[in-house]
């Protein structure tokens, strides 16, 4: 059975331009899916109309969503779906990851898609707070859609992490590159495996004199390459298409997806949550900003989402 075989799509309410609908209709030709296009609408006023009744402010609710509902089946017409089932739902909620969330956790849905939006100054992507909850604790894939074609016998970049002896962290690298091979093979584009290495540390130079950085650089380099070389023949990956490279690792994805013009990024999110992901960050987060191309973040398969446990 095809992977994808049930597609959320977030829809942007601010735009006429559905980027992750269409990509989410070129995946869905591909493996046969159905598609859940996914409005969540709210506007603060209704609430604050004090002259009206509950009973008025409702039916002023239900006209909305209804005007949405229609505006929505107009835009899934005008796009070219031949072939590809499309429902379409619209919720009102002022905190939009929270539906969300709950659809794809009760529905079963495979890969949530959504776009993202670029402030039109600063020509970067605003990540916004709903970005932030959804791949932090979406246990699906998520795709954020970028305006990058996925054009045939392209390049998608996957970024692991073999210098890790952690068991989670090598089951996210093999579910990492399985999704690479198999995109790459639905999608009909060439699979490379990225993976950063850290530098010598400035202050270990500075307070041991006797230190060899050269030494311990070259050591370094060495036992990552050793790894990735394993990882690559674990899955019978070409290992002419592994990128290893010192560096953070945002730093390393943004110049091997530049240098390589990616469709796609992929790389695996542990969701943290809380006070950790605060200071801590995650990579997803650093690099989104920075390319110019869509990012599929994936998830541990042990992971259970914070929005399940309620």
């Amino acid at each position: 059975m095809e992977k994808y075989q049930n597609i959320l799509v977030v829809i942007d309410p601010t735009t006429e331009d559905q980027k992750a609908l269409k990509r989410a209709v070129e995946l869905a030709k591909c493996t046969n899916a159905r598609i859940t296009a996914y409005l969540c609408i709210y506007d603060f006023s209704y609430e604050m109309t004090t002259m009206l009744s509950a009973d008025e402010r409702d039916a002023m609710m239900k006209s909305v969503i209804n005007d949405r509902q229609l505006w929505l089946s107009s835009l899934i017409e005008e796009i070219d779906h031949d072939g590809v089932n499309i429902d379409s739902t619209v919720v009102w909620h002022n905190r939009p990851f929270e539906p969300i969330l709950d659809q794809v956790i009760n529905n079963g849905f495979d890969i949530l898609i959504k776009g993202t939006h670029q402030h039109d100054k600063l020509k970067s992507v605003i990540f916004t707070p709903t970005d932030w909850h959804l791949l932090r604790k979406c246990p699906c894939p998520v795709l954020l859609v970028k305006d990058h074609l996925w054009p045939k016998n392209g390049n998608i970049v996957a970024a692991v992490n073999v210098g890790s002896d952690e068991e989670e962290h090598q089951l996210l690298n093999n579910k990492i590159v399985e999704e690479t091979q198999n995109l790459a093979k639905l999608i009909e584009a060439n699979g490379h495996l990225v993976n950063s290495y850290p530098g010598t540390p400035v202050n270990i130079a500075i307070e041991i004199p006797e230190f060899n950085a050269n030494e311990y650089n070259d050591s370094m380099k060495n036992h990552h390459i050793s790894a990735m070389k394993e990882l690559a023949e674990q899955f019978d990956f070409d290992i002419a298409n592994t990128h290893v490279e010192e560096g953070l690792p945002e730093d390393v994805i943004e110049n091997v997806a530049k240098k390589l013009d990616a469709e796609l990024v992929i790389l695996g999110t542990v969701g943290r949550t809380g006070l950790s992901a605060a200071l801590i960050g995650n990579t997803a987060e650093h690099v989104i900003d920075r390319l110019n191309c869509d990012l599929l973040a994936l998830k541990p398969d042990n992971y259970v989402s914070p929005a399940a446990k309620k």
